[in-house]
């Protein structure tokens, strides 16, 4: 079976690699594709493992629910207003900061929100990747921060003589970071708009013919073998054959076609169609996720979350890294110290290691590249079948076409005028009386 789940908390391509690793050890997963720019997981599995999967990944320190149960688009618009007024709150706190003429009390007072507050989604992640033995980029975001921020309240507490204080240096780290991560979630929810916008093609209710005559339901309620009526200027609701009737369809979200498709007794219709000027009955041959449509929106989301083949080597070293990166800290740190003997100097340089080492755009960029293709095309009209025809496109010299109704604009231009006798004027001038 296919199972498709949506994790939240996912945070650096060190996450991903941990969330495969939770699923790889499922009984019956046969393969597991994480994606951090969708925050979704593709299982392949022998049987039902759906409990098995969604308790994995807890485990591993993050929350995971079926697509189908994912947050809803309203649910999703509300955390992202609240992210955009914490950044916003982080970053008026941040401003005062960078001015040195701020008494050192209140600069600490200012950064303690900054760091604990704002900050805090930091620990609690970082706190999880500790608790499943491992590290993330938000790790290593905590433990730079912190230090900054520990080494400035040790200094102001204990009236120890310093130049300079580096509460600024934790709190615009935590500013920038969060704001980097608003950012990212906007375009993820930009780039979501090409399915989000197909899946709005999609009526909800659909006029049943029954013996007393017709009536609204639900098209989840339909079954393949009813029989609905489509009026003109509708949207089809379901894949089906025409039985009565006589009319023109817009196809063009399918076929691409500029001109709308005559449409009588014995046709195929397509769910999401506009019908034209004539009334249809149709028999249901597909709904839900068996129409074309449906289809279409699948493949779409699949090609948005798979990995591209450069993944897979981002995907090794994320495994590694913030182990490194973590023990090259540790070694700037005792370095600097031992040999210099200004272990202030010494801090300021493992902080910087930890802070510049993030991962997330290692672990990001592919993903977020890939989806950012995908839907672009999606909304010219242009499907990609997985990331790996994405990544060779750039490759492509010639591209073959099997028909030309999917090239045109609709919109008719004269390239030339030939007569078989006469002048050229004149024809044009009898054409464009006939159009009058």
């Amino acid at each position: 079976m296919n199972l498709d789940l949506s994790i939240n908390g996912m945070t650096c391509a060190a996450c991903v690699a941990r969330v495969e690793r939770a699923l790889a050890k499922v009984p019956g997963v046969e393969s597991a594709t994480v994606n951090l720019a969708t925050e979704t997981a593709s299982v392949n599995a022998r049987g039902d493992v759906s409990a098995a999967a969604i308790a994995a990944i807890r485990k591993a320190g993050y929350e995971a629910v079926p697509r189908a149960a994912a947050r809803s688009p309203q649910e999703v618009a509300r955390l992202a207003r609240r992210d955009g007024w914490e950044v916003a709150i982080a970053a008026a706190l941040t401003v005062p900061l960078l001015f040195p003429l701020l008494p050192q009390g209140w600069q600490w007072l200012i950064a303690t929100p900054v760091q604990f507050w704002i900050g805090a989604r930091f620990y609690r992640a970082a706190w999880k990747a500790l608790a499943a033995g491992s590290g993330n980029m938000d790790l290593l975001v905590a433990l730079g921060t912190t230090a900054a921020y520990g080494l400035s309240a040790y200094m102001v507490a204990t009236a120890a003589q310093a130049d300079h204080l580096y509460f600024e240096a934790s709190a615009v780290v935590i500013t920038l970071v969060r704001l980097g991560k608003w950012l990212e979630a906007r375009a993820k929810r930009q780039t979501t708009a090409a399915i989000r916008a197909l899946a709005q093609l999609r009526p909800e209710r659909a006029r049943l013919i029954e013996a007393l005559g017709e009536r609204e339901v639900a098209v989840e309620s339909l079954r393949v073998g009813d029989r609905v009526a489509i009026l003109p200027g509708e949207r089809i609701p379901v894949d089906g054959e025409v039985v009565e009737g006589d009319s023109h369809v817009d196809e063009s979200l399918i076929t691409g076609e500029s001109l709308p498709v005559e449409k009588a007794a014995g046709s195929r219709i397509t769910g999401g169609a506009v019908n034209g000027e004539g009334r249809l009955v149709a028999r249901v041959r597909a709904i839900g996720a068996e129409t074309t449509l449906a289809r279409i929106i699948r493949r779409v989301e699949s090609a948005q979350s798979a990995k591209a083949p450069i993944q897979r080597l981002v995907d090794r070293v994320s495994a590694v890294f913030v182990p490194v990166v973590i023990v090259i800290a540790l070694a700037t740190l005792l370095g600097w110290g031992f040999a210099g003997g200004n272990w202030e100097l010494a801090t300021i340089n493992a902080v910087t290691v930890l802070v510049i080492a993030c991962p997330c755009a290692m672990g990001l960029a592919t993903p977020a590249a890939v989806m950012a293709g995908t839907g672009v095309a999606a909304r010219h009209g242009i499907l990609i079948k997985d990331a790996e025809a994405l990544e060779i496109a750039h490759r492509t010299t010639i591209v073959v076409f099997d028909k030309t109704g999917t090239l045109t604009e609709g919109r008719p231009s004269l390239e030339a005028i030939v007569t078989a006798r006469g002048e050229r004027r004149e024809a044009l001038a009898i054409a464009a009386a006939i159009q009058g």
